[in-house]
């Protein structure tokens, strides 16, 4: 299966981002702050699947969940390309008849078997290029 999402450059390091068939987001760079910088939609991308990972396992054992917050920090390396080296990512799950138990069973099948952006990161990734005429 394959994603395609596409970047159009609007001013200084500011793009206006957008999946094949989905609404658009603002990237921009920690300067420019009109939008959140490529780095930080990684530990977003990271956030958002693993907490969407863990709603749904928490639904099918009917957990009187009723909020999710996801905090998420990454810390990079020093050095070009400077990479995530240690994310973090703290929930807090909210609600009536929220076992603790259960809570735990789903964030760690999402971090270690279901989320797609924790395994993406965590693999290496072939990558490829071309320039294209316009």
């Amino acid at each position: 299966m394959s994603i395609k999402a596409q970047l159009n450059w609007t001013s200084e390091m500011q793009f206006v981002g957008r999946p094949e068939n989905g609404p658009g987001i603002l990237l921009d760079n920690p300067e420019g702050r009109s939008g959140p910088s490529p780095m930080e939609l990684i530990l977003m991308g990271i956030a958002g699947c693993t907490a969407m990972d863990a709603i749904s396992i928490l639904k099918k054992k009917r957990s009187g969940f009723s909020g999710v917050k996801v905090d998420v920090t990454g810390d990079r390396a020093d050095d070009h390309p400077k990479r995530y080296t240690d994310i973090h990512i703290d929930f807090i799950i909210t609600g009536n008849d929220v076992k603790p138990a259960d809570v735990a069973r789903a964030i760690e099948l999402s971090v270690t078997k279901y989320c797609s952006a924790i395994g993406s990161v965590n693999a290496k990734i072939q990558t490829s290029y071309r320039i294209v005429e316009p």
